[in-house]
């Protein structure tokens, strides 16, 4: 018997993104996949962006332009609205990568343990040109030991996928707290209650382009570390002295990433 399709929902905030909006749609709606459920969620536009949306609106399950409180609010009103097994948003200027959402799918059904994914890490230029890909980073090691200080790597937003059930045992939303780094404050919660596993396969890339608010580098490290500091104020004494020990026995290592391939 064959295995139904789950339900994928994909968010997509934008604001005044017409330069690049048209190709994160057409990434998102010509994947080979049968059962995707597409929202754009637009913060009231002034360029050419709505126009863009208008093109496929016959295409997606839901699309709004009205003025909100930013990305992460944005983003909050679309999963509201989603009611996919798996969960992921994708920004109006990167781009899912072809085939990236049957990949996907085919990981959750064959691994029920399988609670969140994340692709091999991949960046993209103004133009499309893929410019490098890095292994992935993928324990909480990694950033309760605060190593993206020294390195400035992070779990890839574009290529990380979730089931539902798991955005709804962390809190069912983002934190609009933080202007930069809320998807980073998502991952904490998220490790609370599952390990992420990882596929060497690119499922998504992050475009890296001029003015980007992304590219804000000193002010996102600003808020990871407020995150990591809220989060481990939270931990019981018992969550917080094995974090404590790891890092105090192993100071250069962390766990190793669980690779899909290996299970």
């Amino acid at each position: 018997m064959q295995l139904p399709y789950p339900k994928i929902s994909v968010v997509t905030p934008n604001y005044n993104q017409g330069d690049f909006i048209e190709k994160t749609i057409i990434s998102v709606l010509h994947q080979s996949y049968p059962n995707v459920e597409y929202l754009i969620i637009d913060g009231g536009s002034t360029d050419n962006s709505i126009s863009i949306i208008k093109k496929y609106e016959s295409q997606l399950q839901y699309w709004v332009s009205e003025k909100d409180q930013g990305m992460y609010h944005a983003i909050n009103k679309g999963f509201s609205m989603a009611t996919g097994d798996i969960m992921c948003w994708i920004n109006s200027d990167d781009v899912l990568w072809e085939d990236a959402l049957s990949h996907v799918a085919a990981i959750f059904l064959k691994y029920p343990k399988v609670c969140w994914l994340q692709g091999y890490p991949s960046v993209i230029d103004e133009q499309g040109e893929l410019l490098f890909q890095r292994e992935p980073i993928a324990t909480k090691e990694h950033f309760y030991n605060l190593r993206f200080n020294k390195d400035f790597s992070f779990i890839q937003q574009e290529s990380t996928f979730w089931r539902k059930s798991l955005w709804e045992k962390a809190g069912g939303q983002l934190d609009t707290n933080y202007s930069l780094a809320a998807d980073f404050e998502l991952w904490l919660r998220f490790f609370k209650h599952e390990s992420l596993y990882c596929t060497k396969k690119q499922l998504a890339a992050f475009r890296k382009r001029k003015g980007q608010k992304s590219g804000d580098g000193e002010r996102y490290l600003k808020e990871a570390n407020s995150a990591v500091k809220q989060h481990l104020q939270e931990m019981n004494i018992f969550e917080r002295m094995t974090s404590y020990l790891f890092k105090a026995i192993n100071p250069n290592k962390e766990s190793e990433i669980k690779w899909i391939e290996n299970l």
